[in-house]
C-alpha cells in the first residue's frame, strides 16, 4: 500500500499555495528588527503636521523614540508627574530629537487622531520634538515595541544604542517615580559623554503595544 500521508510540503505543492507564499512579500517591517548595537531601522511615518518624517532626516543627531499611550495607566504615571515632560525638555534642550509615536490602531485604547495627539500634547505640556502616526503598526513592529512606554536612543552614527524601560520602577504609583533610576536619562549622558551605554538593554514595562 502506497503512503497516503501528507507532509506540508506536498500538501502546498498540490494545492498551488506553496507558489503563493513564495510569491508573496514579506512587510515592510519583517525586513529589518532593531538590536542594539546594530544600525536602527531605517522607517518613513507621518508627524501629526501631515509631514512624512525619516529617520534618517536626523542622521548626525541623537535621536529618542517613545512609544506611547494616553490612556495607559503606565504612561499617565510618567505624564500626570511631569516626569516625562521633563525629561523631553532636557533632551532637546541638548539637541536630542525626541519622537513619541503612537501605535494603537482605530478603536483601540491609546489612538488618537492627528489633532487629538497635538491637543494632548498641549494640554500635557510635554516637549517631543514630533508626534508620529504609526496606525497600521509597520515601525513599532520593526523596532519590537512591546508596552508603552517603551523607549528607545539611537546615537549620532545611525546606532541602536539603548532599548528598553524609561526606568528601573515598573510600577504604576506616581510615587515611584521620585529615586528611580531613568535609564533613558543615563543612556543620554553617556552618549554625551562619548562613552558606551552602561546598560544598553532593558525589558520594557507598561500596557501592551495595540497593533492591528
Amino acid at each position: 500500500m502506497s503512503d497516503r500521508r501528507l507532509t506540508r510540503r506536498t500538501f502546498l505543492a498540490a494545492t498551488g499555495l506553496g507558489v503563493l507564499a513564495k510569491s508573496v512579500p514579506a512587510p515592510a517591517w519583517a525586513a529589518a528588527v532593531a538590536k542594539v548595537g546594530t544600525p536602527a531601522p531605517a522607517f518613513t511615518s507621518t508627524a501629526t503636521t501631515g509631514k512624512a518624517v525619516s529617520l534618517g532626516d536626523f542622521r548626525g543627531q541623537t535621536v529618542v523614540l517613545e512609544w506611547t499611550n494616553h490612556d495607559c495607566p503606565y504612561v499617565r504615571k510618567h505624564y500626570e508627574t511631569g516626569n516625562m515632560q521633563a525629561l523631553q525638555k532636557e533632551a532637546t534642550g541638548t539637541g536630542v530629537v525626541w519622537m513619541t509615536i503612537i501605535s494603537s490602531p482605530p478603536g483601540t485604547q491609546g489612538y488618537a487622531t492627528a489633532a487629538e495627539a497635538d491637543a494632548l500634547t498641549a494640554k500635557r505640556k510635554a516637549n517631543p520634538s514630533l508626534v508620529l502616526l504609526d496606525p497600521k503598526g509597520d515601525v513599532g513592529r520593526m523596532y519590537g515595541a512591546t508596552n508603552t512606554p517603551h523607549m528607545y536612543v539611537v546615537d549620532k552614527s545611525g546606532t541602536l544604542a539603548y532599548a528598553g524601560a524609561i526606568d528601573d520602577r515598573p510600577t504604576t504609583r506616581k510615587s515611584d517615580v521620585d529615586g528611580a533610576h531613568n535609564y533613558v536619562r543615563a543612556a543620554l549622558a553617556d552618549l554625551a559623554a562619548g562613552q558606551p551605554v552602561k546598560t544598553p538593554i532593558t525589558r520594557a514595562y507598561g500596557c501592551t503595544v495595540k497593533f492591528s
